[in-house]
């Protein structure tokens, strides 16, 4: 973290709550340019997952069959 971002947020932390909450949101929100470029970075893995779909370079699976691998997972995580 730079010196910079921490004064930033030790002067944040002295807002009031309302205050705090509207900086949050304001921070959160990006500009049209940064969402063109979000579009178009979603837009491409899009593309190349379509790709690999239609290509049969990766194998669909059932969304019950999905979940059931990930609890199986999860579970062998935890022994």
């Amino acid at each position: 973290m730079t010196p910079g971002l921490a004064d930033y947020i030790a002067q944040g932390k002295n807002l009031s709550p309302d205050e705090r909450e509207i900086a949050a949101l304001a921070l959160w929100q990006i500009d049209d340019a940064e969402q063109a470029e979000v579009d178009a970075a979603w837009n491409q893995e899009i593309d190349r997952r379509v790709d690999e779909v239609v290509s049969g370079g990766v194998e669909l699976v059932d969304g019950e069959e999905s979940l059931r691998q990930i609890r199986a997972e999860l579970a062998a995580r935890r022994k």
